[in-house]
């Protein structure tokens, strides 16, 4: 069971903003009308896929999509980047783990504004299950829908610490607090199990 009061407190004691809502809808909802008349660029996510928010953000903001290999430097410099997260931590961590590096160096640094969208499935009760979760669950569901030729991929039960020329999981950052750099760093919780 997920104590929300106790997440959402420390959250903003690490000086992360929080949003809370009961469904993707409302979320997407809340961000169609907050994100308007911007650069976006939005991070590789089956949780942003879900929630249909590339296009709608797209009808009225400049974006650019992960997926799209020609927007990965353009992604960078956005003025505002939306990606999800591989674990959740109530203690308050938030957990990513990259292939590529530029979904996790875009949560970093280079944007004015960011939003992670976050369904209760990512939720962990501390940074060693929520760790634990990244590595074991999002990670290899990620190489099977990306179909490399990993051990993780294979057998889709855990991570193997492969040393595969197609790893995808080559970087972890953990953010303790928000970024100095980036002036807003939103977290969208969602009542909802959405993305790995």
């Amino acid at each position: 069971m997920i104590d929300w009061t106790k997440l959402t407190k420390n959250l903003e004691q690490r000086d992360f903003t929080v949003r809370a809502f009961a469904t993707a809808a409302e979320a997407a909802d809340y961000l169609d009308k907050e994100i308007n008349g911007v650069s976006v660029g939005f991070g590789g996510s089956m949780t942003v896929q879900e929630m249909g928010l590339y296009p709608r953000l797209a009808a009225h903001n400049d974006t650019i999509w992960h997926w799209d290999k020609a927007g990965l430097e353009q992604a960078a410099v956005t003025d505002v980047y939306i990606s999800s997260v591989n674990g959740l931590a109530e203690t308050g961590e938030i957990i990513n783990i990259d292939g590529t590096g530029n979904r996790v160096a875009s949560t970093l640094f280079g944007h004015k504004k960011v939003y992670f969208v976050v369904g209760k499935n990512k939720i962990a009760p501390d940074y060693d299950k929520a760790l634990w979760r990244a590595r074991n669950i999002a990670s290899p569901k990620n190489a099977q829908r990306i179909g490399v030729q990993t051990p993780c991929a294979a057998k889709g039960d855990k991570c193997y610490d492969c040393q595969s020329p197609q790893r995808i999981c080559r970087g972890l950052v953990v953010l303790w607090e928000k970024p100095k750099s980036i002036e807003t760093v939103e977290v969208i919780l969602i009542d909802q199990e959405l993305g790995y």
